[in-house]
Parts: structure tokens; C-alpha cells; sequence
């Protein structure tokens, strides 16, 4: 009975926790845009492959200052002979002809200790090595804040349109109430005979063209919130929820083309990264340059050697042999390869260079694209705000003189529909500025939240 009721309290237990989860997960997460940026610095995928080469370049560096540290090590090592060890040039064994004589002494069982250690005094490739692998440590962070300013930007992007589309979802259920009222008045016009039945038919037709228009846009938010969840590292089944609304920031005059340029020239990583790239090529020009120079080592070396019989080390000698040498290694010649190598760097420093400046150039255009792109989207905000009131003031007017039967039904349907439009048109307006100003930011190398 016991383990009944522990049975049942534990099913009990799992299944409240369980209920517990899922109601949690259940729950949507709200998200603001501010959070959503901090959660995909934190999480997102892409950023964290990128931060795993700076602990992998870290490691390089460590590999690249042990080549000037010592390096020690033990050997040992016991072998037994079945015969034991010739020696060539004496004994007697002697034999006729030109035959070298030889004999065999010393024990059956050998043993070797070797305790050795060696530290280099000159290396041409040592320092030019640490250098490049500090270049390529900062590199691969340059590497990191780039993503950074990539994910931030798109993540950005994606947040705006969804909110966009969300207004434009608003604006569609406006027009379809509007269109279903008109067809409600149409029917009702043509029941007393004050309207024709191809007004019903075209008020009926314009509720059908926004239906599956709903439908699209309803999808297209369900795909911007899954990537939302790809980019901020999410759950893909959590539910989220965008707190932000779509506001149209105060539109300030836009910076030069040079200074955004200068800009760009200041933060952005891949701009760093290149010239980074230079300075690296030059360290490799030295390290390949570095195996035509002399090298210089200390070794220090205690050996221990011992020789028996049937195992018996207990009773052996142990003779040692300590020494210590400096090894002086001057490379004459290895088929040219070295000076191959020299120009195989600089070929790859004069590459370096050159698409360092077509990156500049290729800048410039980024830049003044980016720039128009604010420029020209803002003028067209304003236009698109003077052409929605005027629609509006339209289709009021429009729909008063329909209600007081001056009016066809047909100029009413085409008021209405100049009216989504406007207000659809002002809101592409609203999203291209935004992106623009993203962009923009993207192109100088700025994580902006604005």
C-alpha cells in the first residue's frame, strides 16, 4: 500500500510539474525592440560561432609564445635482448678474409632514463609569429562586432516590418468594414430601387479582393516572428508577443556624405579587419623571411643507462651521462623554397592592399546610396502624408454626397480605395525611411536602437 501511494504521489508531482512547464511556455513572450537586440547579442547563433574564434585565436597566441619558452621532457625506456650486444673490431672471432671480427658483452636487459630540456636563444620566426597571432586575435573580434552590427540590423529590420504589417492589417480590416457597409447600403438601395444590381455586384466583389489579402499578411507576420525567434536565439515553438509600436522618429537633417563616410571609416570592423590584414601580411613576409636566418638552441641533457641479467636492476649499476650543448642550425639551401615563400607573402600583401582600396571605394558608393536613401525617403514621407489627408477628405466628401444620392457607387469605390491606398503607401513610406535609417547605421558600422 506503501508503494502505491508513493507511486501515485510521484505520478501526481510529474504531472503538475509538467502542467506547470507548459503553462509556462505557453505564455507569450512579450518583446520589445530593445530586448529583442540585447537577447540576439546574447544568443544568437551566428555571434556565438564568431566569438568561438576569438578563443581559438587566443589559443593560437599561447602557441605562438611557447615557441620562445623552454620545453623539457622525460624518456625512458627497457628492452631485452636475446642475445647479447655486438660489438665490431675486437673479440676473437676472428675468421679469414676481410671480415670485420666482433664480440658480444654486457647484459641481456637494458634500461634508459633521459630527463632533457631546451630552450631556444634565437629564432627570427618567434616574434613575428606572436605578432600575427595577436593580429588574428583582433580580427576575429573585429570579426565578432561585425556580426553584431549585421544580426542588429536585420534584426531591426525584421521587428519594423512586422509592425508594419500589422498596421496593415488594421487598415485592411478599416477597408473591409468600410466595403462591407457599402454592400450592406447597396443592397438596401437596390431592395427600394434607387440603385442598379452591378453597384451590389462591385460592393460585393471589393469585401472578396481584401479577404485573402488578411490572410497573406496574418502569414507574412507568423514567418518575420519565426525568424524574431532564429535571431534572438528563442525557443521556436515560444510565442512572442512585440510590445513596441510603429512610431515615426522625428526626422532630423541627415550627416554629409563625408561624415558618414568617416564614420564608417572609424567603426565599421570589416574596414579594421583589412587593414588588419595588411599588418598580418607583413608579419608573414617576416616569418618566411625567418627561414633563411640562423637559429640558436640550449639543450641541457642527464642521461642514465643500465645493463643486466634476468631483470635484476636491483643489483646494477646506474652510470650517468649529464651534458650541455648549444646548437648553432644555419640553412644554405632547400631548393629556393624559402624565397618562394618570401614572395608568395608579398604577392598576398599586394593583394591585401589592393582590396583594401577597393573596399574604400566600394564604401564610397555604400555610403552615398545610404545617404540618398535617407534623403529621398524622408521627402517622400511628407508627400505621402499630404496624399493620405487629401484621400481621406475625399472619401468623406465622396461618401456624403453618395448618402445624399449626388454620388454614383462607383465614385464612392474609387474614393475608398484611393484612401487604403494612400494610407497603404504613406505606411511603405514609413517602413523605407526606417530601413534607410537602419542602413544607414548598418553602413557605419553603428548597432543603433533608434
Amino acid at each position: 500500500m506503501t508503494q502505491k501511494k508513493a507511486f501515485i504521489y510521484t505520478t501526481l508531482v510529474f504531472s503538475l510539474l509538467t502542467l506547470f512547464s507548459y503553462l509556462a511556455n505557453a505564455q507569450p513572450r512579450q518583446l520589445s525592440l530593445q530586448n529583442a537586440l540585447l537577447l540576439a547579442l546574447a544568443n544568437n547563433r551566428e555571434i556565438k560561432i564568431n566569438s568561438m574564434d576569438v578563443n581559438r585565436a587566443q589559443q593560437q597566441v599561447v602557441v605562438s609564445k611557447s615557441a620562445a619558452l623552454p620545453s623539457a621532457g622525460v624518456t625512458a625506456q627497457m628492452a631485452h635482448y636475446f642475445y647479447e650486444t655486438p660489438f665490431f673490431g675486437i673479440g676473437g672471432n676472428n675468421s679469414p678474409g676481410e671480415k670485420v671480427p666482433y664480440d658480444r658483452f654486457g647484459g641481456r636487459d637494458q634500461a634508459t632514463a633521459i630527463a632533457w630540456i631546451t630552450q631556444p636563444l634565437y629564432n627570427a620566426a618567434i616574434k613575428p609569429g606572436i605578432v600575427y597571432a595577436k593580429l588574428q586575435e583582433r580580427e576575429s573580434r573585429l570579426s565578432v562586432i561585425d556580426k553584431q552590427t549585421d544580426i542588429a540590423a536585420l534584426l531591426r529590420q525584421t521587428y519594423i516590418q512586422i509592425l508594419v504589417l500589422k498596421e496593415r492589417i488594421k487598415l485592411q480590416h478599416e477597408s473591409l468594414a468600410r466595403n462591407e457597409k457599402a454592400l450592406l447600403d447597396a443592397k438596401s438601395l437596390l431592395a427600394q430601387g434607387r440603385a442598379l444590381r452591378v453597384d451590389t455586384l462591385r460592393a460585393y466583389t471589393s469585401v472578396k479582393n481584401l479577404e485573402p489579402d488578411l490572410l497573406k499578411l496574418s502569414y507574412a507576420i507568423e514567418i518575420g516572428k519565426q525568424q524574431l525567434r532564429t535571431l534572438t536565439g528563442l525557443d521556436s515553438l515560444q510565442d512572442i508577443v512585440l510590445t513596441d509600436s510603429l512610431v515615426l522618429p522625428e526626422i532630423i537633417p541627415v550627416l554629409s556624405e563625408e561624415e558618414v563616410y568617416n564614420e564608417a571609416k572609424t567603426h565599421r570592423a570589416d574596414i579594421q579587419s583589412l587593414n588588419l590584414q595588411q599588418q598580418e601580411a607583413d608579419q608573414q613576409i617576416s616569418i618566411a623571411a625567418a627561414a633563411m636566418k640562423p637559429s640558436v638552441n640550449v639543450t641541457a641533457q642527464y642521461l642514465i643507462q643500465t645493463q643486466t641479467n634476468k631483470f635484476d636492476y636491483v643489483n646494477a649499476f646506474y652510470p650517468s651521462t649529464p651534458f650541455v650543448a648549444a646548437q648553432l642550425t644555419v640553412p644554405v639551401f632547400n631548393g629556393n623554397s624559402n624565397k618562394a615563400k618570401v614572395k608568395k607573402a608579398q604577392i598576398e600583401k599586394d593583394q591585401s592592399v589592393i582590396r583594401s582600396e577597393q573596399a574604400y571605394a566600394n564604401l564610397r558608393t555604400a555610403v552615398k546610396q545610404a545617404v540618398s536613401n535617407v534623403r529621398e525617403t524622408a521627402a517622400r514621407i511628407q508627400t505621402r502624408i499630404n496624399v493620405k489627408e487629401t484621400a481621406k477628405l475625399s472619401y468623406e466628401i465622396t461618401q456624403y454626397r453618395y448618402a445624399k444620392a449626388v454620388a454614383s457607387r462607383l465614385e464612392l469605390t474609387d474614393a475608398e480605395l484611393a484612401y487604403t491606398e494612400a494610407q497603404s503607401n504613406y505606411l511603405e513610406a514609413v517602413y523605407d525611411y526606417l530601413s534607410a535609417k537602419i542602413e544607414m547605421d548598418r553602413t557605419m558600422g553603428v548597432v543603433g536602437t533608434n
